[in-house]
């Protein structure tokens, strides 16, 4: 009978199929028997040291240590992780420790851990583990540590080391490596070499955990020592197994200490991080929103839900974790109310227990945030003031450009100025410059400059530092000039030399020679007709006001006045009265209604 050609398509697949069976069940097999050749070899070789006791207890650690892993990887936060490998069991093979192990463990000094090289006795495992505790103990000790390297018996315990490296467990192995980065072994030295490149080889087997101990502990010796290529695959390994991370404290050691190497693992951790916060504690939250303000990234769900958490979840805040929150969304930038009121009300009970430094810090966090809190900021003032001996004139100046900042005049307010004239004007002069003009700024934005600190930088030789500069800062620092020049002219009517003219080569010019059309007198030579009045829109956008309120931020404030100090009577259109206009006809009504509004208050003054 014949076979048609499918049929012998299929009956060939089949045979294929079969065959592949087969020789995978051989492969298997083969690896099995590998691996239950090799148990029973080491078990042959430990036979004679063991009792059937020792075989029992020996059973019974393994069970135990199965166990405790698959706890600990369930348990939220159990420690940091050098805690975690530090218990971790270094290397034996041996169901109990021996002399050695206990000699190691209770060497108090370098001498006594250097004397079992030449004791006699059987370092069959210990290199790594002398080692180890040798870095411990001259922890914080360069001179020791010197001294040490220069002994005969240290560079024997090296070349142990290097001949035992490939029988030292993992969680031994990265003990090592850090151990020799603290003994700060030179770059070219063979057994610091040996250790790196046995950590790669084994890279793949690591446990997360390992890993996340060697960017905590070892990442910034590996930039260093130029340890590039070991760094650049430990994060590689990170990123790729990033789904392992199955705890809190894990993903923030890890986003702290090499997170802002690598952009795409920072991604991952971020990701992780919205899985697991709800395990967060306080201080996770804090080292997180901190990491995302040390590397300016404004991860917006991320920040949602740590304030969800923060509002949600009753736990106490210390006074550090305060600051260091207030920080972080300042520096961010994000805006969430009821994180703000918690913060405000939490550092007002905390008050008393703050020094002028923490004050200093918190109102410019504040200020950053545009959070106006009458209380908390008359609370800084009373503080200051009570403090005054104590407070230096750096905690004095970030105090004064939070106030002009946010347009916060205290209650007792001439003392306050009285403390800043008092500790300023004698060391004005010796500030940077840019500091300087930002003093006095702040103090023309609270219309409490005088005229010595106005001379002070609207004198040519200081101000023409300034002219030409090229970078953002000097040109926010000349338009606070700009704004400082017109307080002067404006404001202080017996004030003289607050402004110049340059020709075309940058050279001074009489000021007194030529027009100047910017002022509150008319350019032209006819005067305005009887009645007539000068009139400014002020449009007021949403980032002009302090957050959730209707109240400018001081340099808005400081424009205003401006305009009105040179003859303007000026007409405010807010953007949330703005908004509320939907058709052209009501749009030009209001702006009408405000004119006569404007008009009005003018004749009634």
């Amino acid at each position: 009978m014949e076979v048609s050609g499918s049929a012998r398509c299929v009956g060939f697949g089949i045979t294929c199929w079969e065959s592949y069976l087969s020789a995978t069940r051989h492969i298997m097999a083969a690896h099995l028997m590998k691996r239950c050749t090799c148990l029973l070899r080491e078990a042959a070789r430990l036979a004679p040291a063991m009792a059937p006791v020792g075989q029992l207890r020996l059973a019974r650690i393994a069970h135990k240590t199965l166990n405790s892993s698959a706890t600990s990887c369930s348990s939220p936060f159990p420690g940091s992780l050098t805690e975690q490998v530090e218990k971790e069991q270094m290397f034996t093979s041996y169901p109990e420790s021996t002399e050695v192990d206990q000699l190691i463990e209770k060497a108090t000094t370098p001498e006594e851990l250097l004397e079992l090289l030449g004791s006699g006795h059987q370092l069959h495992h210990h290199g790594a583990l002398i080692l180890i505790q040798l870095s411990r103990l001259l922890s914080g000790k360069p001179e020791d540590k010197a001294l040490l390297k220069q002994d005969a018996r240290f560079q024997q315990l090296l070349h142990l080391v290097n001949s035992q490296i490939t029988t030292v467990w993992h969680g031994t192995l990265v003990k090592l490596l850090r151990s020799v980065y603290a003994l700060q072994l030179p770059e070219a030295s063979r057994e610091l070499q040996s250790v790196e490149q046995e950590v790669r080889w084994r890279m793949r087997r690591l446990r997360y955990k390992h890993l996340a101990f060697l960017a905590e502990s070892c990442a910034a010796s590996m930039q260093e020592r130029h340890s590039q290529e070991l760094l650049a695959e430990l994060l590689v390994h990170l990123e790729r197994r990033w789904t392992e991370i199955e705890d809190g404290r894990t993903v923030v050691a890890i986003m702290m200490k090499v997170g802002h190497l690598s952009e795409s693992l920072m991604n991952r951790l971020e990701d992780k991080c919205l899985e697991l916060v709800e395990q967060f504690g306080p201080e996770e939250l804090r080292k997180v929103l901190v990491t995302l303000a040390a590397q300016s990234r404004r991860s917006v769900p991320l920040l949602r839900a740590i304030s969800y958490h923060l509002v949600q979840k009753p736990f106490p805040l210390t006074k550090g974790m305060l600051l260091d929150l207030a920080y972080a969304y300042g520096k961010l930038n994000f805006h969430q109310t009821q994180v703000f009121q918690r913060l405000a009300a939490d550092v007002l009970s905390l008050m008393p227990s703050l020094t002028p430094s923490e004050v200093a810090r918190c109102a410019k966090s504040f200020a950053f945030l545009k959070w106006l809190s009458l209380p908390l900021f008359e609370a800084f003032t009373q503080h200051i003031l009570n403090r005054a001996q104590d407070v230096v004139l750096p905690h004095l100046c970030s105090l004064l450009l939070a106030f002009a900042r946010l347009n916060f005049h205290p209650e007792q307010e001439d003392q306050f100025f009285s403390l800043v004239h008092e500790r300023l004007e004698p060391k004005l002069a010796g500030l940077d410059p840019a500091l300087q003009v930002d003093l006095v700024w702040a103090l023309c934005v609270l219309q409490q400059a005088r005229e010595a600190e106005l001379q002070a930088v609207l004198h040519p030789e200081f101000h023409a530092q300034f002219l030409e500069g090229k970078s953002q800062k000097d040109q926010s620092t000349f338009q606070k000039l700009l704004h400082i020049n017109t307080t002067a002219q404006l404001e202080h009517p017996e004030y003289s030399d607050a402004e110049v003219v340059l020709d075309s080569d940058g050279q001074f010019l009489p000021l007194r020679d030529f027009v100047a059309p910017h002022l509150a007198q008319s350019a032209g030579n006819q005067p305005l007709p009887p009645g007539a009045k000068r009139l400014a829109f002020l449009r007021w956008e949403f980032p002009n006001f302090n957050s959730r309120s209707k109240d400018l931020l001081g340099r808005f404030v400081l424009a205003r006045r401006h305009v009105l100090a040179a003859g303007f009577l000026v007409v405010d259109v807010p953007y949330y009265e703005w908004m509320e206009l939907k058709s052209e006809w009501q749009k030009g009504a209001y702006l009408k209604d405000k004119i006569r509004k404007a008009v009005a208050e003018e004749l009634a003054k």
